[in-house]
This record gives C-alpha cells, sequence and structure tokens, in this order.
C-alpha cells in the first residue's frame, strides 16, 4: 500500500475530540472543565470526553501552537484558562473547509442524477 504524504503547510485532519476541543475555543476562553462540558452540549451529549483526552490533546494542542495557556485570575482553584491562538483558528477553518468539502463530496455520490431509478436494477 502507497502512503500519501501531505506536502502542503496546511494542517491535516484532526480528530473528533481536537475538533471539539477547538470549537469550543473558538468561542471563548475556557478552563479544562468548562471545555469538558461544553464538548458535551454541542455534541449533544454524544460525546463524553474523559480529563485523561482532554488533558493529552490539551498538551498536543499547545505545543503545536494552536491554544496557549492564559493567566487564570481564580487563584484558589488554581484552573487553567486556554485560549485559540491565531494559528489554531486558520487550523479549524482548514479543518471545517475540509470536512465542508468532504460532505459535498458523499452528498453528489448519494444523490442520484436526474432520470436514474432510486431501486436496484434486477427487482
Amino acid at each position: 500500500m502507497r502512503q500519501v504524504v501531505n506536502c502542503t503547510k496546511e494542517p491535516g485532519p484532526v480528530s473528533e475530540s481536537v475538533l471539539l476541543i477547538l470549537i469550543s475555543l473558538a468561542e471563548e476562553p475556557r478552563h479544562g472543565y468548562a471545555i469538558l462540558r461544553d464538548v458535551e452540549r454541542i455534541s449533544n451529549s454524544r460525546v463524553k470526553m474523559s480529563t485523561g483526552t482532554l488533558y493529552g490533546a490539551l498538551h498536543r494542542l499547545l505545543a503545536d501552537g494552536w491554544i496557549e495557556r492564559l493567566a487564570s485570575e481564580d487563584t484558589v482553584r488554581d484552573k487553567q484558562f486556554y485560549r485559540l491562538t491565531s494559528n489554531g483558528a486558520e487550523a479549524l477553518a482548514a479543518e471545517v473547509a475540509r470536512i465542508k468539502s468532504l460532505a459535498k463530496l458523499a452528498d453528489a455520490r448519494l444523490t442520484p442524477p436526474i432520470g436514474l431509478r432510486t431501486e436496484p436494477a434486477d427487482a
């Protein structure tokens, strides 16, 4: 099997968990627990991320420069707030465009051309 190498500078596909984290942070900066709650809300309770998944993804997003930590005013609980960087916003926009393109392609393939039957030929 031939391996396809991405030769562009655009970010590649991201996991659903990372996508939902980026979407959450696109609205406003949040701390970890707020991200978990928002991801569950925006996915209509379909995605319930574990703290291990969240903090592993946040660590990678920080390393990639897609998010950054903010100084917290809540020193009692030592909450870490995160926000999307301009690189993160660009990566999110690129991923949304990629998904829209794939959805358009799938829709075109699922929609039969005018005049074609929808029943199997041997029915």
